[in-house]
């Protein structure tokens, strides 16, 4: 496989060799491994959000009022404080 970068690209990987890099094709590779996981990631957000919509749609689900947004900080906090203790 042939690849053509642009000057700007070819200065990013050889800043990369620099780095600790061993030779291009690892800067490579772990390009399209990082390129490979957000493509994933977003597949599952697309998944997500399409249930989202599905569940509106059949009418599970609550209006976004101060009181909801109020319950969901109250909550996230108590998780937070469960991480937190859990870590001493």
């Amino acid at each position: 496989m042939n690849v053509s970068l642009t000057d700007d690209l070819s200065a990013f990987v050889a800043e990369q060799l620099a780095d600790g890099y061993n030779n291009q094709s690892e800067v490579v590779r772990d390009g399209l491994r990082l390129l490979r996981a957000r493509n994933h990631k977003l597949r599952n957000l697309r998944v997500a959000i399409d249930a989202g919509d599905a569940d509106i749609e059949a009418g599970r689900s609550k209006p976004l009022t101060d009181a909801l947004l109020r319950d969901i900080a109250k909550r996230g906090r108590a998780r937070a404080q469960v991480r937190k203790s859990r870590k001493i």
